[in-house]
């Protein structure tokens, strides 16, 4: 009786042991899931909720609650786990890492461009990263990958498609011609150099494309990549000048092929083969192409009076010869704050913006803009536009108050985003569809 007794008092025990461990748990989840129900309610009222380009969107019925995507993931708060589902918090500040897709054990994650309300368009592009014209082939951020790591895994990607495909008994001078130097035409050019294709590279502006016209102290934030030819870089924090001189050592010891001030005007069929024809009249003939181009062919403009004076500028390249001068950035993305904020080192800047909150930019930036208000460094005005822009001045309209106003100005920085080369690509025959919600990557 005794021994019954004890062995009653020991399971009791561990029953209410185990009941109250359960307790704790679920009482701890249940905080956890009210923090985050909290932050999606902030993140709708700031206007992150809702995704700008590449995102993840959770299966709820595969998840288990694992975390692992949250701990993958390299920026804070875009996913957080809610009623025991992973759910997305800030899905705007979301730049297509694709760490949670990966880190997922039950395959829960899809990456997906648009959403049902607002598409996206998107150049038609096959697995093996071919366009509906055979021959053509896109890869970066033209195709919707932006991110520095995951375009140099396409370009590497497409290359290798296009050696598997390649006839070499054509009468082209080239059997590729790689259209942009930016990190998936640098990725593209390492990888034809490895495979012995007989290619050059064609590029509009200068070596490392987009991130070229990023500000010169801007730091690019990248995870872990493999750069053909050279191996396995970490560059999880490293500035513009920094990146561009690694490509620039890689692709001198490699003896890379690189025109620079190359625009292509027109790709046309002939033969079996492609005829480009540059801004400057020269002629080239490939098997295959490579459209490495970045999604902003074209800066987009105010269209307001006074906007091709010469103190109109829509790329920051030099910041710190910049200095006493009253200048005005109009913005309202990652480009515009960072330019601001270097600028506002020596200058006196306003910045303006369209709307009444800043709604798609990183987390340090939002910390920085914020900190550089409160300390008065920068005068951001919300809900202004910019209407006429003229010798020593410009008017600004305050949509809030329907007031328009003068202030003194030396210069002005246009950072309004870009438009896709549609022309471009249609003119080649490429399709172009609008995206709502389509998975660009899935299991």
């Amino acid at each position: 009786m005794e021994i019954l007794l004890e062995n009653i008092i020991i399971y009791s025990s561990v029953a209410l042991l185990c009941i109250l461990a359960v307790f704790f748990y679920l009482r701890s989840q249940k905080k956890k899931s009210k923090i985050v129900e909290q932050k999606i309610i902030k993140a709708k009222e700031d206007g992150l909720y809702e995704p700008v380009s590449l995102h993840p969107v959770v299966n709820i019925n595969n998840c288990i609650q694992t975390g692992a995507c949250i701990a993958a993931c390299p920026e804070k708060d875009i996913l957080g786990i809610q009623n025991g589902k992973a759910t997305i918090i800030n899905a705007s500040r979301c730049i297509g890492h694709g760490a949670c897709f990966h880190a997922c054990p039950t395959e829960a994650i899809t990456l997906c461009i648009g959403t049902e309300k607002r598409g996206v368009d998107l150049p038609h592009v096959n697995q093996t990263f071919e366009t509906n014209v055979s021959g053509i082939y896109i890869a970066g951020e033209l195709g919707g990958m932006g991110l520095i790591k995951n375009a140099v895994e396409q370009g590497k990607q497409a290359v290798e498609n296009i050696k598997k495909a390649l006839d070499k008994n054509h009468n082209a001078t080239y059997d590729l011609i790689i259209i942009g130097a930016g990190p998936a035409g640098i990725s593209a050019s390492l990888t034809a150099k490895k495979h012995n294709l007989n290619a050059i590279v064609l590029e509009q502006d200068t070596l490392g494309g987009t991130v070229f016209t990023f500000p010169r102290a801007k730091i690019v934030m990248t995870s872990p990549m493999d750069l053909p030819l050279y191996g396995k870089i970490k560059l999880y924090q490293t500035s513009k000048t920094e990146l561009l001189d690694l490509w620039q050592n890689v692709i001198s010891k490699n003896d890379i092929q690189i025109k620079e001030n190359s625009k292509v005007e027109s790709i046309s069929s002939e033969n079996g083969y492609f005829k480009l024809e540059t801004l400057n009249g020269e002629q080239y003939t490939s098997k295959n192409i490579l459209l490495a181009i970045g999604r902003r062919g074209t800066p987009r403009k105010l269209d307001v009076p006074g906007e091709n004076r010469e103190k109109v500028a829509y790329r920051l390249l030099e910041p710190e010869i910049i200095s006493n001068k009253n200048i005005i950035v109009v913005g309202g993305g990652d480009s515009a704050i960072e330019s601001a904020l270097l600028l506002a080192e020596q200058n006196k800047v306003i910045l303006s913006y369209r709307n009444d909150v800043f709604s798609r930019i990183k987390p340090t930036n939002s910390n920085r803009i914020n900190e550089a208000i409160e300390k008065g460094i920068i005068d951001v005005r919300l809900n202004t536009n910019l209407v006429s822009i003229n010798n020593e001045d410009v008017d600004i309209m305050d949509t809030k108050e329907n007031n328009q106003y003068n202030i003194k100005n030396d210069l002005v920085y246009i950072f309004a985003g870009g438009e896709l080369p549609t022309q471009f690509l249609q003119k080649i025959g490429i399709q172009i569809t609008k995206k709502f919600g389509d998975a660009i990557l899935k299991h």
